[in-house]
């Protein structure tokens, strides 16, 4: 996912985005930990797949906290 598709999602897309990557997420580190995976670049993209959804939450979460305090 581009980063301008993250940043067009609103805050509950992305938090239940980051949920479902979490979760893939772990599942995938639980099989690699079992038996070596195919693709072992995955897991690190992956990684920062969460790390980016996670950013543009937490700018998202600022920007709306500044804009109720403005009001």
């Amino acid at each position: 996912m581009k980063k301008e598709e993250i940043k067009e999602l609103s805050i509950q897309e992305l938090q239940a985005r980051i949920e479902v990557a979490e979760k893939a997420y772990r599942e995938l580190k639980v099989a690699h930990a079992i038996s070596p995976s195919d693709n072992p670049a995955k897991i690190t993209k992956d990684r920062r797949e969460i790390a980016r959804l996670k950013t543009v939450l937490r700018q998202k979460e600022i920007a709306a906290a500044q804009e109720a305090a403005a009001k």
